[in-house]
């Protein structure tokens, strides 16, 4: 709302105002102006009060007239002022009234608007603080975001690594499962192989064990047989040790003959030569063929 309204323009405003009939406030000059603070428009609206009542006993437009009727006229004119005096007091108390409430109000306002500033300013301080302090916190970010990008690369090319070791971990995963179903397969043939040549070999040994079976019982008459044998052999060694030993008697007793015959024959060729003594024949041993 705009403050300094021309003085003028509220006299005119009053006039219109009171021309229409109206008495003029605060609020009818306001409105009929358009514009203008309580305060102002009130204080310029006593002021417009105070000369109505000079410019009513000031009168001397009216023009000549009979004295009966300009005394009528002027006896009329005073009421009328007198009236109008009445109605301006009763107008400026009521104004006086409404301008000490909007005075109040305005100073309920200026005190609340102090108010409000302290608190505006407070506020500004504290906003300037919390500037500071969330520039502070906006560099702390920037420099977290910096490091978190940092960080974000340093993930993705760690992520790069992983997905290029994943892949080479697959193909060898690939790699080792086809050479592991290979084997599986090589193992399945070496198996069926295996259990082929295991009941082969069981049905050979199931034979030679058959065959030794046989062979055992042979083998067990032959031992038999050659039990038998064994006992006749040990009969006849048995026998031979007996002629044995007598063979080794009967040669002691031919050694001990041959023995005498020696001695006899010394005797004979250390004796003289005188007489021929007839010839001794050596006894014929009877050999046990």
């Amino acid at each position: 709302m705009a403050v300094g309204v021309p003085e003028h323009d509220v006299f005119a405003a009053a006039d219109a105002v009171l021309a229409r009939g109206e008495r003029p406030t605060v609020e009818r000059v306001r409105l009929e102006l358009g514009r203008g603070s309580p305060a102002r428009v009130g204080g310029l609206l006593d002021q417009w009060w105070s000369r109505l009542a000079e410019r009513l006993n000031g009168e001397n437009r009216l023009p000549t007239l009979p004295a009966e009727v300009a005394q009528a006229f002027v006896a009329i004119w005073q009421q009328a002022i007198n009236l109008a005096q009445g109605v301006a007091e009763q107008s400026l108390d009521q104004h006086r009234q409404v301008l000490a409430a909007e005075r109040e109000r305005v100073a309920v306002i200026e005190d609340q608007a102090r108010q409000d500033a302290a608190q505006c300013r407070q506020q500004a301080a504290e906003a300037m603080a919390g500037r500071q302090a969330a520039e502070l916190r906006l560099a702390d970010l920037e420099l977290l975001l910096v490091q978190r990008q940092t960080q974000i690369e340093d993930l993705q090319q760690q992520r790069e690594s992983l997905l290029h070791e994943r892949r080479e971990v697959q193909q060898h995963n690939q790699t080792l499962q086809q050479e592991l179903e290979a084997q599986r397969l090589k193992v399945e043939q070496e198996r069926v192989a295996q259990e082929s040549y295991v009941r082969g070999v069981e049905d050979r040994a199931h034979r030679e064990v058959d065959r030794a079976r046989e062979e055992g019982k042979a083998m067990s008459t032959q031992l038999k047989e050659a039990g038998r044998h064994v006992e006749q052999l040990q009969r006849r060694l048995e026998s031979t040790q007996n002629e044995l030993s007598e063979t080794q008697q009967r040669a002691v007793a031919q050694q001990v003959r041959a023995d005498i015959l020696e001695q006899q024959l010394t005797q004979m060729r250390q004796a003289p030569a005188v007489k021929r003594t007839p010839r001794i024949r050596k006894p014929k041993l009877k050999s046990d063929s």
